[in-house]
């Protein structure tokens, strides 16, 4: 029996020839991940455990993204606890302020990360790197600390789910509106602990930021990882980033699937998740009767450059709607200085945004956008759970930064034209 992508990567890592789906393995690490909120509970678990080092100072990465700069006491002291491990264990991968960035672009635009990875990060969204043909997935902040202590994790391997795509998005759709039409084809448990696998022609017509996107809320669906085949776009991102040689692992044209679902991207259109679940979809046109208090562009899924490039041609000119709040933030301090000196920022301040340092912030309602009673808030993250922004009676719409960008002039939600 062939084997799938997901299933070659943790074959290899844990030396194996063969794995098959439910087998329990011991796996290989190659890169460790935690932030300013999972960090601090993993080193206090790596302390507990009687552990003095990591296992590999080059392969643990700690990056202060959640509330940096620290929004209170309380995340001062986490962050504290953060660069005292990183110091006492010489992290080489170690982003504190003025060099980090949210954690999931940063690390793929350093070249931490590479395809045929296998990686462990104590945050969910950690699937992200499956856009690069890595094996990449979140676990809790214990196994993060058995694996900065070990180098190694232990995994169920998953069965998968092959998305093949066809066609090419049409204008103001981006890798936004893929998943979110796919999370709401199948529903937030539609993938539940499997490896959605997106293959086919239509995948050459996505860019790296679009696959990013895409693998990022692969999470949103149950899923335990995301991931793309290696192809050119892949190669020429990681050239000249990559701190090690990428490995290619190519799905064997055997390899066993629980289904195929086939996906046109020419036929996705502007799509926003409705409170209080991903996976209730809409167009957006449908939508635009919806009064909004609030915009957010930026996170892990959304904050990269073609993504502030599709709000800036949006919101250049024109000006944000009264009685909106628009936040804009960059997901990293390199695609900061890009706006910069592209002139974003200053368009941006023109529109009357406001435009932030990098930050998880307002997407798990930290700071930087906190929802009132009654609120609404239009934005490019990646869950809109109750409470998720903000008070339990405010209401996130998720959106890509097309349609949120647009929203912000009218005030009202409103696919890009």
């Amino acid at each position: 029996m062939g084997m799938t992508m997901t299933q070659k990567i943790l074959a290899a890592h844990a030396g194996l020839k063969s794995v098959v789906a439910g087998q329990l393995i011991s796996a290989k690490l190659d890169i460790v991940l935690g932030n300013d909120i999972t960090t601090p509970v993993a080193v206090n678990e790596f302390n507990k455990g009687g552990f003095t080092e990591v296992f590999d100072k080059d392969r643990v990465a700690i990056v202060l993204d959640h509330f940096v700069p620290n929004k209170d006491i309380k995340a001062a002291e986490q962050s504290k606890t953060c660069r005292e491990f990183a110091c006492a264990n010489c992290i080489s991968h170690f982003y504190d302020v003025g060099k980090m960035g949210i954690e999931h672009a940063l690390l793929p635009e350093q070249g931490v990360v590479t395809a045929g990875d296998c990686i462990i990060g104590a945050d969910s969204h950690t699937c992200t790197y499956g856009a690069l043909g890595a094996f990449s997935t979140g676990v809790g902040s214990t196994d993060m600390a058995a694996g900065m202590a070990t180098g190694t994790a232990w995994f169920k391997v998953p069965s998968a789910i092959k998305f093949n795509l066809t066609g090419k998005l049409n204008k103001n759709c981006s890798g936004k509106d893929v998943i979110l039409t796919i999370i709401g084809m199948i529903g937030v448990d539609g993938a539940l602990y499997k490896s959605m696998e997106f293959v086919g022609e239509g995948v050459k017509a996505l860019s790296m930021d679009d696959r990013l996107c895409i693998c990022n809320m692969a999470i949103e669906a149950g899923a335990k990882n995301g991931i793309f085949p290696v192809d050119d776009v892949t190669l020429n991102y990681l050239k000249g980033r990559s701190e090690r040689e990428p490995v290619i692992f190519e799905a064997d044209s055997d390899a066993e699937y629980e289904k195929v679902i086939d996906i046109d991207l020419s036929k996705i259109v502007p799509t926003v998740a409705c409170p209080h679940l991903p996976e209730n979809t809409h167009p957006a046109k449908e939508l635009s009767h919806i009064k909004i208090d609030q915009v957010v562009i930026g996170s892990c899924t959304n904050g990269r450059m073609e993504d502030m490039e599709a709000a800036y041609e949006i919101l250049k000119g024109k000006t944000v709607a009264d009685g909106v709040r628009c936040i804009i933030i960059p997901a990293t301090m390199q695609i900061y200085r890009e706006c910069v000196e592209k002139g974003y920022i200053t368009a941006f301040i023109d529109a009357g945004a406001v435009v932030s340092t990098p930050t998880c912030g307002p997407c798990l309602g930290g700071y930087m956008g906190i929802l009132a009673k009654g609120e609404r808030c239009i934005a490019t993250t990646n869950r809109n759970f109750v409470g998720r922004m903000g008070h339990t009676e405010s209401e996130v719409y998720l959106a890509s930064p097309h349609t949120a960008a647009a929203s912000a002039i009218t005030g009202f939600i409103k696919e890009a034209e």
